[in-house]
């Protein structure tokens, strides 16, 4: 099933609302890939106009700028992701996580789906929240 960028032909109140023109071609989406931790992994889409876009599948290195220097520094693994707590689990990385690297935490600044590489800024004074154990 095609996903699609155009309103909902259903109201909040329950009616239906009439369509003002027909479906188009530059309607269309294309579904999630998750970003995971792992050996570097890249596909190459075709976008609209005939470009391409790099759509990253694996990442094994981030790219950490302070200031001025940018260091390749190797994911070690997930910490937080604020736009779903179950993506630390599966180790998906998305705008806005914060990731353990060699170099330390960082927080993700760039698009690693929409853009192809992961770029990230250092944090200082960061740490994990630590799950507290269930008592018996």
């Amino acid at each position: 099933m095609a996903i699609t960028h155009t309103k909902d032909t259903t109201k909040v109140t329950g009616g239906q609302r009439r369509l003002h023109r027909k479906k188009k071609k530059a309607d269309l989406g294309r579904p999630f890939v998750p970003v995971t931790v792992g050996k570097e992994a890249r596909k190459e889409i075709r976008v609209r106009g005939g470009n391409t876009k790099i759509r990253m599948l694996k990442a094994e290195f981030a790219n950490v700028a302070s200031g001025t220097r940018v260091k390749k520094s190797k994911i070690i693994q997930v910490v937080e992701n604020s736009s779903n707590p179950f993506f630390v689990r599966r180790n998906i990385i998305t705008k806005g996580a914060i990731i353990e690297t060699e170099a330390g935490y960082a927080l993700v600044t760039s698009r690693p789906g929409q853009d192809g590489m992961i770029n990230a800024t250092p944090l200082k004074d960061y740490e994990p929240v630590k799950k507290k154990k269930k008592k018996k």
